[in-house]
């Protein structure tokens, strides 16, 4: 059987009388940010990390003129050379803007002995990892509902004071769906949770967001116990929301209904994301950090072949 436990609230937030500033969050996050700094060293290249042919100042390459394009592209010198028409192509130096949500509700407090870190500290290495990579490739990043796009090198420090100064003002409550606002056109949405909640409610929410036109990516994060159901024997199941408890006297027996249930409601939020034209990923805390935030950059290049390059 596998031992699970929640994080309390105290252990979720981020207080500064324990960490000292907003910048000691950052300390926090083990390799991924560090993995994520290296992984945008890598990939970065030219001004805004991208090599595409754009708006800008930038020469990226000579290519042959299309019948039917305006005369004010063609390079003259280069193709006074030959006997073709040549135009001049400039790299694309418009930065994007990318909105991300950090799910921290109750339910994301969860962990097992068969995880690496909890739900919530999974999805804050990934929000914060996110947001560097993608400054680093010259992206304008913001945390959905509490900052504006912010283009500093210094995103993850921002983005820690926004989420402290949430949680000091009296009454917040972790919500388990984004913010209820309308994204500008083109602009893309990274939603990080593990979405155990009414999936017509998010698709409508994801409807909202994506009103004008803006693109987006779901990340699920899901602790191995809860996919696989390790439980036998006599256990008890507590509610995260409230203080119900079920216990059962042979777990075991429920493994194969809970499963089903579970493989229905995932499908149901891909099935909120497709509506949309979004992407989901699943990722397991059992997994390194490092494979979804991967996966994540390369479902932004498809989505965008600039972004995030």
């Amino acid at each position: 059987m596998s031992d699970v436990r929640l994080l309390d609230r105290s252990e979720q937030q981020v207080s500064a009388a324990t960490e000292g500033s907003a910048l000691s969050l950052a300390a926090k996050l083990p390799d991924l940010v560090v993995a994520a700094k290296e992984v945008a060293s890598s990939v970065v290249h030219g001004v805004h990390g991208r090599r595409r042919a754009g708006i800008g100042e930038t020469f990226w390459q000579f290519r042959p003129f299309v019948p039917g394009e305006s005369a004010a592209g063609i390079d003259w010198r280069r193709s006074a050379r030959d006997d073709r028409l040549y135009i001049r192509e400039r790299e694309w130096e418009t930065a994007h803007t990318v909105a991300i949500w950090i799910d921290r509700s109750p339910s994301m407090g969860f962990i097992s002995s068969l995880a690496r870190q909890s739900k919530i500290d999974r999805a804050l290495m990934l929000g914060l990892a996110a947001a560097d990579l993608l400054v680093r490739g010259g992206e304008r990043v913001s945390l959905l509902g509490l900052t504006r796009p912010l283009a500093t090198r210094g995103i993850i420090p921002h983005f820690v004071e926004a989420m402290l100064i949430e949680e000091r003002t009296p009454g917040y409550a972790p919500a388990e769906l984004p913010a209820n606002i309308v994204l500008p056109p083109r602009s893309h949405a990274v939603l990080i949770s593990d979405f155990l909640t009414d999936p017509a409610a998010l698709a409508e929410r994801i409807r909202l967001l994506a009103a004008r036109g803006a693109h987006g990516h779901l990340v699920q994060i899901a602790d191995p116990a809860e996919e696989t159901f390790p439980f036998t024997g006599h256990t008890e199941f507590l509610d995260v929301d409230s203080n119900a408890r079920l216990r059962v006297g042979q777990a075991e027996s429920f493994r194969r209904d809970y499963i089903a249930r579970l493989t229905a409601h995932r499908e149901a939020v891909k099935q909120a994301a497709r509506q949309s034209g979004w992407s989901f990923l699943p990722h397991r805390t059992d997994r390194p950090a490092s494979e979804a935030l991967l996966a994540l950059r390369m479902r932004l290049e498809t989505d965008n072949p600039g972004i995030a390059r």
